[in-house]
């Protein structure tokens, strides 16, 4: 056992993690590798059947279904959970849109889907948020590269959850707050935003990159279980682009 995997197993053993957007891609990734390290995984999903399918197969400890963009279905999710000493947040889709274009309204979502899903989440959990434990949020390389594409907000609200986490590191200290911040990565998300022009993109993107390739939802998730075991991590953006951000 490397020394990485052994100090998630000696500190996230029997430790509840739950995990939103926790049924695919990077999320998923991260609560097979946490349950591989001896936590009690509960992931959360938008889709109730897709949700009890993905934590039956993987044997989690639980699952609830949500839409981040209501409160109230936050609220019902967490409801029964008496004590949570990890949370993920991962949940969101790709909101593109031409600022003088797109429907405001649609547009909007982007920071419900990040900044105010992580607010009403953190407020509905209070005191059942273990003081020695994490928050680990999303931004992606957006928030450091905007494309021209109708991405103007969605890099707004990428780079916003950085800044959110460094002003909670503080505000709710000691717990920790953490983001990650992953490059183009191999996921679902991936191909239902690209649909047909999927393989066109990768292999032009792939070019430039330094490491000839995307990354995987399972390097990602490595990152999220980083961020969760090592305790002297808060405050922090992790990149994981494989160089991305260089060329």
């Amino acid at each position: 056992m490397n020394d990485i995997s052994s100090l998630a197993a000696s500190t996230l053993q029997d430790r509840t993690v739950v995990i939103f957007g926790g049924t695919s891609g990077i999320g998923l990734a991260s609560a097979i590798q946490a349950k591989a390290a001896g936590a009690k995984v509960i992931v959360v999903g938008f889709n109730p059947e897709g949700a009890e399918r993905v934590a039956t197969e993987n044997g989690f400890n639980g699952w609830r279904a949500a839409d981040v963009t209501k409160p109230e279905t936050i609220a019902q999710a967490l409801a029964d959970i008496p004590h949570v000493d990890h949370l993920v947040l991962l949940a969101g889709t790709f909101v593109a849109g031409k600022v003088l274009d797109a429907e405001v309204e649609y547009l909007k979502r982007a920071f419900d889907e990040r900044i105010w899903a992580a607010v009403h989440t953190l407020r509905t959990l209070g005191e059942r948020l273990a003081s020695d434990g994490s928050v680990t949020f999303i931004s992606g390389a957006l928030a450091d590269r905007p494309s021209a594409q109708g991405t103007a907000v969605l890099a707004a609200a990428s780079a916003a959850m950085e800044a959110f986490a460094r002003g909670l590191a503080l505000e709710l200290a000691p717990i920790r707050v953490n983001t990650l911040s992953p490059g183009t990565t191999d996921t679902p998300l991936l191909s239902r935003t690209l649909g047909t022009h999927r393989d066109a993109y990768v292999a032009a993107l792939t070019e430039k990159l330094p490491q000839r390739r995307l990354g995987t939802a399972e390097e990602a998730g490595a990152a999220v279980v980083f961020l969760m075991s090592n305790g002297f991590m808060n405050g922090e953006t992790l990149h994981i682009d494989g160089g991305a951000r260089l060329v």
